[in-house]
């Protein structure tokens, strides 16, 4: 690599702390626009699984006419855009917290491949700071999408936990009344107490 390159690189890379690197490194793949959560039938999986195979075969013949470490990058690029899809898929058919933060940490495993091989273009101390970022870079998005599908999942505890209440609260509710209705009966006798028992018991789901 020219001195020119390295330099640019240097400025692009090192002139920002934090996840600039994930940025500045990306592969393709993880430049997409983030993936859709509308549930995915199970045909669509398999299409788009079939789709990333042949998207990758096309990506990785690219790759053949490179030499060093260009070729090396590009092949990272090609697989951490296959993987991503796929996770992308899954997480779309799935449609769980758990699926989506596995794609999460599927596409900050493919930004953190690209800049690894990246970084094998710089040397001493560059390279190690490059390493470091992407790493950095990572471990952050493993764990904000930790983060995430654990809201996720307490915000779908509660609300099934509010559902159970209300549908609780509604049988009380359901029976106090029905206990006033028989009550009521009790003022009758004969048949008109036995039609008012009745009547209570198909209003009040009692029979």
């Amino acid at each position: 690599m020219s001195k020119l390159m390295i330099a640019m690189f240097v400025a692009a890379g090192l002139g920002f702390a934090g996840t600039a690197v994930a940025q500045t490194y990306a592969p393709k793949a993880t430049m997409a626009a983030p993936m859709s959560t509308a549930p995915m039938s199970k045909d669509g999986l398999a299409a788009a699984k079939k789709n990333a195979d042949a998207q990758y075969k096309i990506d990785r013949d690219g790759c053949a006419s490179l030499s060093g470490n260009a070729k090396d990058i590009c092949v990272a690029e090609a697989k951490g855009k296959d993987n991503v899809a796929k996770a992308d898929a899954e997480a779309a058919y799935a449609n769980t917290p758990k699926a989506r933060e596995h794609s999460r940490i599927v596409r900050a495993e493919a930004t953190y491949a690209v800049a690894a091989e990246r970084c094998d273009d710089f040397a001493g101390n560059t390279k190690d700071v490059c390493v470091k970022e992407g790493k950095a870079a990572l471990v952050k998005g493993k764990a904000d999408a930790k983060v995430d599908r654990v809201v996720a999942d307490t915000r779908n505890d509660a609300a099934v936990k509010q559902s159970d209440a209300r549908v609780e609260a509604s049988v009380e509710k359901r029976d106090a009344d029905y206990k006033v209705a028989i009550e009521k009966c009790d003022a009758l006798a004969g048949p008109g107490k036995d039609a008012c028992v009745s009547s209570a018991k198909m209003q009040y789901g009692k029979q």
